[in-house]
């Protein structure tokens, strides 16, 4: 390998812990999982911090990875069984604070994969807010993480 090329997978390795950042949004600690390598389905989880003096909301998701994006939430049937939900009024993010997407609560979902999430990877999404616009975020795909555990 020449040191150009280490260069660049150091610089790459680097920008994938960046958070994103867009009028006031930044994205911090994102990944990606599916339950399996022929998995349908995968989710992405990350937390919004607003740093704008004005509350926002996630309105949408899209990316070229899924048939279909969507906002989702886990919520308890009659029957104490836990169920994903599509949340059509987005999340709200206030101002000066954050909104976590973690496993088991809040998250993108990604229906319809058109290739297999492979670990070290990255996907490509464009989240949507209400007052921010669209933000193009590199997810990096972390089949081993466990839930709770944070990158740094």
């Amino acid at each position: 390998m020449s040191l150009k090329s280490i260069a660049y997978a150091a610089l790459m390795t680097a920008l994938s812990f960046t958070p994103a950042l867009a009028d006031g949004i930044m994205v911090h600690d994102a990944y990606a999982r599916s339950s399996g390598a022929s998995a349908k389905s995968g989710a992405a989880f990350m937390t919004l911090m607003n740093t704008g003096d004005s509350d926002d909301r996630l309105i949408g998701v899209r990316s070229d990875i899924a048939a279909k994006t969507e906002l989702h939430t886990h919520v308890e049937d009659a029957n104490g069984v836990m169920k994903m939900q599509h949340v059509m009024e987005g999340f709200a993010i206030p101002a000066g604070g954050q909104h976590a997407l973690e496993r088991g609560g809040d998250h993108l979902m990604l229906m319809g994969l058109k290739a297999p999430l492979e670990q070290g990877e990255s996907i490509a999404v464009t989240l949507i807010f209400e007052k921010a616009g669209e933000m193009d975020v590199e997810i990096p795909v972390d089949q081993e993480r466990k839930a709770g555990a944070h990158s740094h």
